[in-house]
């Protein structure tokens, strides 16, 4: 009788047959739970990254996901269901809706705009000298520049057209004139010798090393008026100025006595400092809640603006000739002008002029100089001049003391339209945008105020900085009745992104100061960091490319400026500690070189300081590159979208 063989019998293990068959039901067995593992879990971040990126850098992320892929069975291909047919007679709405159609707050916000991946397909060609892709990718190390270039800021420093320009006196030469293409910086700015990392703030306010501005001049000039002295290793700031040379704290109490509704720090929330100095008078309203952008031409006194940026005070490099500043109409609560060696009467006032469309309607304007205080002959018509130019502005004088003038501004036309017709200046055209600015002539004309009063009646601090202000609604944009809606989206945005670029990166612990966002839109990048309690300042710049959404970050009481990042920023290099890039890259790069843009951003960005660059996969690699050739140390994570999302986050960082 034949005997049954066992199954478990070592003849029939140690058959070669049966042994290839349990081999192979091992390695589908295998296959088939890493395949399961792998469609039922989702990746785990941690909790400050599951809103915005993934620790994970994005090699190790391609690694892994292609050694899994390989272990997958192939997707089953299900048909999508039917659309159904769209309800006639419905009422289209843009804006951020809910499942019924109805406007909601309750919302998500991706990591990216759709502007971010707009014609990825045209992107194969980055316009750094029509290079390809390719040859981005073999980029050799950038050279240093030369040591003469240490200071360099190429649209105010170029001698070539300024040493052509015909002798005035409405100060041209102290405007912008870029370089013409060809002649762009293409090197890495040196640092002075024995750099030092910046002395952090606020200690930074009263002193700097000397190595980082080594610079002597102001101090053999204004040493004896308390603005500046030397120190060993260091500059001091005692806090005086050439008319306050008995301190900043001192004269700001002045003028808060002289008229109590200035309110610092409330109804004055940001401020302009013509002739700034070394900004000690921006410096020291800090304490008082109030943001003071403090301006001032690279002169014979070029380093003050240099200064002011080490010491961590809001400035950049403007002057009053024969442009528009940068800024909007009705965007500083205050405007002042402590002996700025302005002649503000010239040309029936065309400077004063441009004063009046940027001071907020109701504003103040501050004016210490010796026509307030000196009896001589000479001085005293110069007050005549001024006392009969700002009455035919209708501003009202409504404070005098020692050495202190002020002014207010109407709070609407009224008292523009009620003056005789040949009273000069005129009020300019009703089609005259005053919100454009860039290389736009000054006009001798008075701005005229919206007639809805937008500009006017902004809240006070801090309630104005999160509530939409009215000139929102002037903002040319293709949404109309969301409006509201995208502006507190982006608050949302930005505030879950900087959660974890503040508990992550630990910005707390670096030595933050001066930071800039590069396209602001409507600055909620600067709200959130304000509200994570980062004590900086953001200079928020929104690009003439994009809409010009300016006249709302000053609504919201903080500042910026319009600027083509096709050129270079008015400010010296080594000025930023932080640069934020959303989406930038994607939008210009049509314009001009990416290169040229990484250039300018490492001239700016201080030594151990930071960028942060969102934006599409199609250039971020691209980015990289150039980031690596400059010297930066580099990192690219995946968003909170995970790998496959079509934006990632880039950071650089520039070492010392």
């Amino acid at each position: 009788m034949r005997t049954t063989r066992s199954y478990f019998s070592s003849d029939y293990i140690t058959n070669p047959n049966t042994f290839i068959k349990i081999l192979v039901i091992s390695f589908l067995s295998l296959s088939f739970f890493f395949a399961v593992k792998h469609f039922s879990s989702d990746t785990t971040y941690s909790p400050e990254l599951s809103r915005t990126f993934s620790l994970t850098t994005d090699s190790t992320t391609s690694a892994v996901n292609s050694s899994v892929t390989s272990l997958s069975p192939p997707p089953t291909v299900v048909s999508p269901p039917p659309v159904p047919p769209k309800p006639e007679n419905v009422v289209e709405r843009t804006g951020i809706v809910d499942e019924n159609g109805a406007m909601t707050e309750n919302f998500v916000i991706g990591d990216y705009d759709a502007s971010l991946i707009e014609n990825a397909a045209n992107e194969s060609l980055v316009e750094r000298g029509g290079e390809s892709d390719d040859n981005l990718g073999k980029i050799g190390r950038f050279r240093v520049c030369d040591e003469s270039l240490r200071e360099y800021i190429p649209c105010l420093d170029n001698v070539e057209v300024v040493s052509r320009l015909s002798l005035s006196e409405k100060g041209e030469k102290y405007e912008r004139h870029c370089p013409v293409k060809g002649k762009e910086l293409d090197c890495l700015v040196p640092n002075p010798k024995s750099y030092k990392d910046h002395i952090p703030w606020p200690r930074s306010r009263d002193e700097v090393w000397y190595d980082n501005v080594p610079h002597t001049r102001l101090v053999e000039d204004k040493g004896g008026q308390n603005w500046i002295s030397r120190n060993k290793d260091k500059f001091t700031f005692p806090g005086g100025g050439t008319q306050f040379i008995h301190g900043a704290n001192q004269y700001l109490d002045q003028i808060s006595k002289m008229v109590p509704d200035i309110d610092f720090g409330q109804r004055v929330r940001v401020a302009l400092d013509v002739g700034c100095g070394v900004a000690s008078f921006g410096a020291f309203l800090l304490d008082r809640n109030v943001t003071t952008l403090s301006v001032a031409p690279k002169d014979v006194h070029e380093n003050q603006i240099q200064f002011a940026l080490e010491r961590g005070v809001p400035a950049m490099v403007a002057v009053f000739a024969t442009h528009r500043l940068l800024y909007p109409s009705q965007a500083f609560d205050l405007v002042h002008c402590s002996r700025c060696r302005i002649n503000w009467t010239r040309d029936d006032g065309i400077l004063l002029l441009e004063v009046n469309r940027m001071l907020r309607a109701g504003g103040y304007f501050v004016w210490a100089a010796q026509p307030v205080y000196k009896h001589e002959n000479k001085v005293q018509e110069q007050w005549k001049e001024m006392e009969n130019l700002t009455g035919r502005l209708c501003w009202e004088l409504i404070a005098k003391e020692g050495y202190i003038a002020i002014w207010r501004k109407p709070q609407n036309n009224t008292c523009y339209l009620a003056r005789n017709l040949d009273v000069q200046p005129p009020l300019c055209d009703a089609n005259d945008d005053p919100d454009n600015v860039w290389y736009v002539p000054l006009k001798a004309c008075i701005t005229r105020l919206p007639e809805n009063g937008y500009g006017a009646n902004v809240t006070t601090w801090p309630t104005r900085l999160h509530y939409p202000p009215d000139r929102l609604q002037s903002i040319k944009m293709d949404a109309f009745l969301s409006r509201n809606d995208i502006y507190k989206a982006e608050s949302k945005y930005w505030k879950d992104i900087t959660f974890s670029y503040v508990n992550v990166f630990r910005w707390k612990t670096l030595n933050v100061r001066n930071v800039m966002d590069m396209r602001a839109r409507y600055g909620g990048f600067a709200a959130a960091l304000h509200d994570h309690g980062v004590d900086c300042w953001v200079m928020n710049v929104v690009s003439i490319s994009d809409t010009n959404t300016l006249p709302v970050i000053y609504d919201r009481g903080l500042i910026g400026v319009v600027h083509d990042w096709c050129e270079p920023f008015d400010t010296y290099p080594r000025t930023y500690d932080i640069l934020n890039a959303a989406g930038l890259f994607s939008k210009e790069q049509k314009r001009c070189s990416i290169s040229t843009i990484m250039l300018e951003m490492n001239r700016i960005l201080r030594p151990n300081g930071h960028v942060y660059i969102r934006d599409a996969n199609s250039v971020i690699y691209k980015i990289e590159e150039i980031a690596k050739a400059m010297g930066w140390i580099t990192h690219v994570f995946d968003n909170g979208e995970g790998p496959n999302a079509g934006a990632k986050l880039l950071t650089c960082e520039k070492r010392l």
